[in-house]
């Protein structure tokens, strides 16, 4: 009789179903590999926090005193008799006017408060929605001078890299109105230096932006600038910025820092089209402003105009509005020689209006500047 072979089965293992697998895979680690995947567990999510998780916000308790089209108007401090407001004008290139008010301890408006200014206030642009498509420089001019108005019709004017321009026009169109103007990362003469923005839009036709208007319906989209920004500096952007970030997975002072900056970087406003288009073409291929061309507000502008005081501050290496372009507002502009301020911070663009060595450095000597100017000029 031949014997039979019994066939055993196999021994089942813990979570053999697929379901346990990860469970499993876990289970079989060392100490070290299970700790390098912790680690890259948290690394993942916050990658995904600082890239698509966070929302920006403004640091310091502040009260909104106008809701307009285009801005709300954000008061921070208090009156201070015999001192003129101070009104940020910041960027509106595409991101949150949060840069002005950036972290706590790390904020342009804490800086001029503590430095004695009484009231500053922020000009908190809006995100263009389609009806805002067709809106241009003017009616941005005419809603600063809504803001001012209201502000008793005087401020110091702290104009902020594309709200440093805008704010030289409103000097220009409006001298009496500006006590004292201060121009940071400010373009006034956008053919002077070099830069890879200059080089771009010399180099690129206009149907170029008028697609990316069209593709946008109207509005140059926020991402769509995000991605022209980050392309500037691809190894920084897609690469290293995320190496560090690993290295530094474990260290809450850097997760604060990267999230702070990503609530602001990462989220972005659009522009409306016509607006856009016009600063590409007027201001930036005609250089209009500079050359006393711009018309604003129905006259045409000259930087002659400006008779206040007047700061300058450029950044050492700001590859985003060379300090030529900056510095290039001391002979175009009516101020005398002698009510002319100016600066060179070490560091980038975005560094002069919230960088710790730009903060405790160089703004509270331009908050005492404009104070003594106003003392000077009444």
């Amino acid at each position: 009789m031949e014997a039979k072979t019994e066939i055993s089965k196999p021994a089942e293992l813990p979570h053999s179903v697929p379901l346990f697998w990860p469970l499993s895979a876990v289970a079989a680690m060392g100490r070290a590999e299970l700790e390098l995947f912790q680690r890259s567990l948290r690394f993942l999510a916050e990658a995904q926090k600082v890239d698509y998780g966070l929302k920006p916000h403004f640091a310091t308790a502040n009260v909104v005193l106008l809701e307009l089209h285009t801005l709300l108007l954000r008061a921070f401090g208090t009156v201070k008799p015999h001192v003129a407001p101070t009104l940020i004008v910041a960027p509106y290139a595409g991101h949150s006017a949060a840069i002005a008010d950036y972290h706590g301890g790390q904020s342009l408006v804490q800086t001029l408060l503590a430095a004695g200014l009484g009231r500053v206030l922020v000009t908190d642009w809006k995100s263009a929605t389609p009806a805002m498509r067709d809106y241009d420089i003017d009616n941005y001019l005419a809603e600063l001078n809504v803001c001012i108005d209201d502000l008793g019709g005087r401020v110091n004017l702290v104009g902020l890299c594309q709200g440093g321009w805008m704010s030289a026009m409103y000097a220009a169109r409006y001298p009496g109105r500006v006590a004292a103007l201060v121009l940071a990362g400010a373009p006034i003469d956008t053919h002077a230096g070099n830069g890879p923005l200059k080089a771009m839009i010399e180099s690129l036709p206009p149907g170029f932006y008028e697609e990316l208007v069209a593709l946008g319906g109207g509005l140059m989209r926020g991402r769509v600038m995000l991605r022209g920004w980050k392309n500037m500096h691809p190894e920084e952007q897609y690469l290293k910025k995320y190496v560090r970030l690993y290295q530094h997975i474990d260290d809450p002072e850097y997760l604060s820092k990267t999230e702070a900056f990503s609530s602001w970087y990462e989220n972005t406003i659009d522009l409306p089209g016509r607006w856009y288009l016009q600063v590409i073409d007027e201001l930036f291929r005609r250089n209009r402003l500079a050359q006393g061309q711009f018309v604003g507000l129905g006259q045409q502008l000259s930087l002659r105009e400006i008779r206040c005081p007047v700061y300058l501050l450029a950044g050492e290496a700001d590859d985003i509005t060379p300090k030529e372009q900056v510095f290039a507002a001391e002979t175009l502009v009516g101020t005398p020689q002698q009510e002319i301020g100016k600066a060179v911070a070490p560091g980038g663009h975005v560094g002069l209006f919230m960088g710790s060595e730009s903060l405790r450095q160089f703004w509270p000597v331009i908050a005492r500047w404009i104070l003594d100017a106003q003392q000077k000029t009444g």
